[in-house]
């Protein structure tokens, strides 16, 4: 006789089998515990007992995978998110960027955008901007509409202030945004500049030619089989000398492509990818 934690288990690849199947997302590579948070979460939030009483819902209601979705999609951000690392990527990485006539940024997992618009001010305050282009993608709708818009909670901007200073910032981050009542609009300058797209890393194909690629914080939620995926998929696309930035809890340690970078900042996760030997 099974035990509960198999029946769970037998229930659990059910789901993910279905939502493969059916809407060409694959979350069988997720890690388990932060999949099956948000499985038990999805289950609590609509009322069902058993992981297995969804499939049917799933398959019948593309609202319900919708809500899944959500859950999925983990919207940690801010502006200028771990000062830090922008005050680095200022120091280090800018000056060698701006030796390009042209630089493609793609940031992997923008969520609702605030890293994006990040990475733009600080390109528009190194002078470099205007020769930019930033695609930003993520497999969340609903926070890639929040993202085009670039409209953001009023309070959010003022919290981000010091961030922003601390990043090395030298006019006020309000200057960056039309500011209402309660709330604030990233300028047309820096929204022009930034291409938000939907797209599954579990499915689609990588961007080319990128110069710098951001993917903070998303390997965490993956297995070492997805990671490896991932970043292969990145390497297709970043040109040697290229840039990749990591989460601080994100490593290359164990992936296939680890000896294809030199770790250029160690606290910060910046990599830089090496030329090919011949």
């Amino acid at each position: 006789m099974s035990t509960e934690k198999e029946v769970r288990t037998f229930e659990t690849e059910y789901f993910l089998e279905a939502i493969f199947l059916k809407y060409g997302y694959d979350f069988r590579e997720y890690s388990r515990a932060s999949l099956n948070r948000r499985i038990k979460l999805r289950m609590e939030l609509s009322g069902f007992k058993h992981i297995s009483e969804m499939v049917p819902e799933l398959l019948h209601n593309p609202d319900f995978f919708e809500l899944f979705l959500n859950d999925m999609s983990i919207s940690v951000t801010q502006i200028f998110r771990d000062p830090f690392v922008f005050n680095t990527f200022r120091e280090v990485v800018i000056p060698k960027l701006k030796t390009y006539s042209r630089l493609k940024i793609w940031h992997i997992g923008c969520a609702t955008g605030e890293e994006a618009y990040s990475t733009a001010i600080l390109l528009h305050e190194a002078g470099i901007l205007d020769r930019s282009r930033i695609y930003a993608t993520d497999f969340n709708r609903r926070s890639l509409n929040v993202a085009e818009k670039g409209i953001y909670a009023l309070k959010s901007i003022e919290e981000a202030t010091q961030n922003y200073r601390d990043s090395g910032g030298t006019r006020e981050l309000s200057d960056y945004f039309n500011i209402g009542y309660d709330s604030g609009r990233a300028k047309g300058f820096l929204r022009e500049k930034i291409n938000f797209a939907h797209h599954n890393l579990m499915h689609d194909h990588a961007f080319a030619e990128m110069n710098l690629v951001f993917c903070r914080n998303v390997l965490i939620y993956f297995n070492q089989t997805l990671r490896n995926s991932v970043l292969s998929l990145i390497s297709e696309c970043l040109v040697q000398r290229g840039f990749l930035v990591l989460g601080d809890k994100e490593s290359l340690d164990q992936c296939d492509v680890a000896d294809e970078y030199f770790l250029l900042c160690p606290r910060e996760k910046i990599f830089q990818r090496q030329l090919s030997l011949p």
